[in-house]
C-alpha cells in the first residue's frame, strides 16, 4: 500500500512555497511509490516537519535548518522504495567530493 507524506508548515513564517516546492519534488520523484503529499499549515510557530504516515523524517526544530531536497528525497526513498536510484540525488556523503 502506497504511504502518504504529510508536510507541516508554519504559514505565519511563510513557509507555504517551500512545503509546495518540496511537495512537487517528491510527488515527480516517487510518483509510483507515494500515494500523495499532504500540506498541513501548523498552529505552533516555526514548525516544519516531514513524515510519512506517523514516522517523521524530517524536523526543522531537531536539525536546526531546513532539509536540503536531495536529503528529503534519500529519506523518503529509504522508506518507500530503498532500491530506488534517485540518480544525481543519490550521491551518498561520503561519495562527494570524489571523480
Amino acid at each position: 500500500m502506497k504511504k502518504t507524506v504529510t508536510i507541516i508548515y508554519c504559514p505565519k513564517c511563510g513557509w507555504l512555497l517551500r512545503a509546495a516546492y518540496f511537495a512537487q519534488e517528491l510527488l515527480t520523484t516517487f510518483t509510483d511509490d507515494i500515494f500523495g503529499v499532504t500540506l498541513v499549515p501548523s498552529e505552533i510557530a516555526g514548525r516544519f516537519l516531514v513524515s510519512v504516515e506517523d514516522q517523521v523524517i524530517f524536523d526543522r526544530k531537531v536539525e536546526g535548518r531546513f532539509p536540503e531536497t536531495k536529503e528529503l528525497k534519500q529519506l523518503l526513498r529509504d522508506l518507500v522504495n530503498p532500491n530506488k536510484n534517485l540518480g544525481h540525488s543519490d550521491k551518498k556523503q561520503n561519495d562527494e567530493g570524489q571523480h
